[in-house]
This record gives structure tokens, C-alpha cells and sequence, in this order.
């Protein structure tokens, strides 16, 4: 398996103006506005690595860095907090809300990493956790809690190596070939249970009336929806407490490729069961046809 990194330090991978190489070389995540987050596990070397894609023809640009879909000022947050709760509010750290509302009529108070810290939760017998990444949590205008939501952000882990095509890029910005590639593996494995235990979870808060929101990049969305049988296998239902709201985000298809500038991200698909829904269609197995290895064996042995 080969790919190229796509998008370094929040710029494309083919962009060799000045201000994508000064990002480079300062380690500056745009969207953060400070330092890269992620390490190199062996060289601690920061990564920058926003987005990758496979060697193969025609194959898409797939964010691979939560922190890509945050672009815009986590605009993220704001589109989900209008879908979870009908209405424009603004959104502030933590307690910060609770005097904003009480002013604005209204307003939505998010815990999350770099906002209101994370929840304090009981922890979970055995493994696993009930944490998500996003709580919102919209308030009235007396500053009281009305209603809450989850959010889920998943985007993809690499295997393989990108070492070889890192070091091209930051010595002459170079594109070239490595052995990395994507976990997909980890779509069935690890994603699709959270995506069920925490939306049961969700289900059981009283003040949840819209469920659990996944969002994932466009490569991830349709892969999840994939293994779990299509969309037909996943009936769309309108909002409520059991719902799972599938979202996709992506780097907009029309956007002219401007060196010097980062390209956008934008909601481009949704779909919305239910976490019963999903339970279903994932533990349903699709079998092949009986004798699949005997017919095998016969073929290794007899040709």
C-alpha cells in the first residue's frame, strides 16, 4: 500500500508558497493558531499532517486530523448546534454561557477540548467511557439548562509510514510516495460499537431530545454506512432521543486551489436513524454461500 500526504500544516501538500512554508517550519496548525498536537511516536517530531490520500487513481483526499474539521473557527460546532436545537445562538466555554444567555436569550454552552474543559463523569464499569468529544448545551434566557447534545468526530487512522514523504515535503517541498495508508479496518472494529453504546447512553438524558451526532469525514461517513448495509439497512427517522445523526464534512469539491490559501470544509451529506436501527443492521452479517473452504482447499490443491 503507497499514498501521499495531501495537506501539511493545514496547506495542500503541492503548495510551495512562502506562507505554507513558514507554517511547516514553525510547526503552526492554522487552525489552532498554535503548535501541531500530534506527535511522531518515535521521533516526537510534531506531524503536521492533516490529510492523505492513496496512491491509487482516482482516489479521494481523506482528513486523517480531527483537528482539520475544525477549521473556520470550529464552524463545526455552530452547524450542528443549529441542526441539534432549530435555532441560531452563540456558543461560549463552559460556564461563560450561562450570563451570555441571560443577556442574548439564549445561548449554547460547550464542553469540549480548548472550550469548557471536559465533563466530570462517573467512570464506566470495565472498559471502555461515556465521554464523547462535544457536549452542547443550550440554555434559556434566564441562563437555566433547556436541552443537550453529543457530538462524535472521527476521522482516520494511518498505517504504514509517512516519514520519507514529511521529510520531502519540509526540504524543497517535494511530493513523493510513502508506505502509508488507511485503517479501515478500525471503521467496524472500534467506531461502530461507540456509535451504539454512546448513543444508548445519550438516550437515557432526559433533556436529550435529538441523540448522538457522528461526524466524520466524507471517506469515513460512507464507509461507515457501507459496513453497516447501505442506507436502505439504515431507515431514516426524524430527530429524538434514540436518534443517530450520520454527518459528513469534506473539503469543497468547487474550490479553485489557490496557493497560499487553505482550502474549505463544508457539510456535505447526513443521514438520520436510529441507534436501534444501527444495532441491528451491524450485528446482521451478510454470509456468503456454504463451502466456501472446502471449495477453496479443492482449488489450492487440485487446481
Amino acid at each position: 500500500m503507497a499514498g501521499y500526504i495531501s495537506e501539511f500544516f493545514g496547506y495542500a501538500a503541492t503548495d510551495a508558497t512562502l506562507t505554507s512554508i513558514k507554517a511547516a517550519a514553525s510547526n503552526r496548525c492554522p487552525f489552532l493558531g498554535s503548535y501541531c498536537t500530534k506527535l511522531l511516536s518515535r521521533t516526537k517530531e510534531y506531524s503536521g499532517v492533516c490529510a492523505i490520500r492513496q496512491k491509487t487513481e482516482g482516489s479521494p483526499t481523506v482528513i486523517c486530523c480531527p483537528i482539520r474539521l475544525y477549521a473556520e473557527n470550529h464552524k463545526l460546532l455552530y452547524d450542528i448546534s443549529n441542526m441539534a436545537f432549530g435555532r441560531k445562538l452563540n456558543l461560549y466555554a463552559g460556564r461563560l454561557a450561562v450570563e451570555k444567555a441571560k443577556c442574548e436569550k439564549g445561548a449554547v454552552a460547550v464542553f469540549g477540548k480548548g472550550w469548557g474543559g471536559e465533563l466530570r463523569l462517573p467512570k464506566r464499569k470495565g472498559t471502555g467511557s461515556y465521554f464523547v468529544d462535544w457536549v452542547l448545551a443550550r440554555l434559556d434566557g434566564r441562563g437555566e439548562l433547556a436541552e443537550i447534545t453529543a457530538i462524535e468526530v472521527q476521522t482516520i487512522d494511518a498505517t504504514g509510514n509517512y516519514q520519507n514523504a514529511r521529510i520531502a515535503l519540509l526540504n524543497g517541498r517535494k511530493l513523493v510516495a510513502d508506505t502509508v495508508g488507511l485503517n479501515w479496518e478500525n471503521v467496524s472494529k472500534r467506531i461502530i460499537p461507540q456509535i451504539i453504546y454512546k448513543g444508548q447512553v445519550l438516550q437515557r438524558e432526559d433533556l436529550c431530545k435529538s441523540g448522538l451526532f457522528f461526524v466524520a469525514p466524507r471517506p469515513v461517513f460512507e464507509r461507515v454506512i457501507e459496513r453497516l448495509g447501505g442506507r436502505e439497512k439504515l431507515p431514516e427517522f426524524p430527530a429524538q432521543p434514540a436518534s443517530v445523526h450520520f454527518v459528513s464534512y469534506d473539503l469543497i469539491a468547487d474550490f479553485e486551489q489557490t496557493d497560499g490559501k487553505i482550502a474549505p470544509i463544508g457539510m456535505v451529506d447526513q443521514h438520520n436513524t436510529t441507534v436501534y436501527k444501527i444495532q441491528e443492521a451491524f450485528s446482521s452479517v451478510s454470509l456468503p454461500e456454504g463451502n466456501i473452504y472446502r471449495d477453496a482447499i479443492i482449488r489450492s490443491l487440485y487446481g
